[in-house]
């Protein structure tokens, strides 16, 4: 076994490390979800800051079902052939809101691209349903890249959520690895239409620990400033199982916070860079 290879080997870090969420707030919600058998990327993906984010009235929401049309190298999603789109579920999403009384919620979802509106009407309608229901509810959605295609991201951009986020997950050479049916590109193409159509907060995430070295982190840094991002992202990828891209590297909180202060100093409004760091962490200070 290579010396890398050991080091991978070796047990997780003590800064990957974290408390079971607890507090009166947090049971409360767990409660609801259980009983009403409400659907959190929070609960099903075990995210590690779920106490602190619920605590905050901050939860995650995925829709367009739970199987997607892409087979991403990092992602712990189910791959397949979807299934019919349920016409309900903007209605079920703003009732689970409405029911954990949900302060800044975010909406994302499996890619489906077997749609030829790439699932972007259903997005639209959520929002919508989410607004009636929750008047007082802000909003950030998690958008997958829609193929690139103007006509499904404007229906999102008319809608106008408070923050939109697309992710670029990782740096160009490792791109077709990482997001085997996704462009490096593309991507920040959409990010930069986005801003550049008037919406007020964009955002965007990426993972390290797959092999990519400091200098490509930086340049996709500042690939993601040149396309007008407000917020960056940055966290350690873990591997979801056996299947999975391997993890090559645990980054250490003072590279993450290396990256943070060169982030900022690129024009970045908000840059949240460590090591539990995933998309939606603190998603309500990055209305600010």
């Amino acid at each position: 076994m290579s010396e890398q290879e050991l080091k991978i080997h070796q047990p997780k870090p003590k800064w990957l490390r974290v408390k079971l969420p607890t507090g009166k707030k947090y049971v409360a919600l767990k409660g609801l979800v259980d009983k009403y058998k409400l659907h959190t990327i929070c609960t099903s993906g075990s995210c590690p800051n779920m106490g602190e984010c619920w605590t905050e009235g901050t939860a995650t929401f995925m829709i367009l079902g739970n199987v997607c049309t892409r087979s991403c190298g990092f992602c712990g999603v189910q791959t397949g052939r979807p299934s019919n789109v349920d016409w309900e579920e903007p209605e079920k999403v703003a009732r689970s809101i409405k029911l954990m009384n949900i302060k800044h919620a975010v909406i994302t979802s499996v890619d489906r691209d077997d749609l030829k509106d790439g699932g972007s009407i259903i997005w639209t309608e959520t929002i919508e349903a989410i607004r009636r229901m929750n008047p007082e509810t802000t909003l950030e959605t998690l958008i997958p890249d829609f193929q690139g295609i103007k006509t499904n991201i404007d229906r999102i951009i008319n809608a106008a959520p408070e923050v939109v986020s697309h992710n670029l997950e990782t740096v160009r050479r490792l791109t077709r690895e990482v997001r085997i049916q996704a462009k490096y590109d593309r991507s920040l193409e959409v990010l930069k239409y986005l801003k550049d159509s008037g919406l007020r907060r964009t955002k965007s995430g990426i993972m390290l620990g797959l092999g990519e070295t400091e200098s490509e982190v930086l340049e996709t840094m500042q690939d993601l400033s040149n396309s007008k991002v407000d917020v960056i992202t940055i966290g350690q990828y873990l591997q979801p199982s056996k299947k999975h891209l391997t993890v090559k590297e645990f980054i250490t909180p003072e590279q993450f916070l290396k990256y943070e202060e060169i982030g900022l100093k690129m024009g970045f409004k908000h840059v949240e860079s460590g090591a539990l760091v995933r998309s939606s962490y603190k998603a309500q200070k990055h209305l600010l």
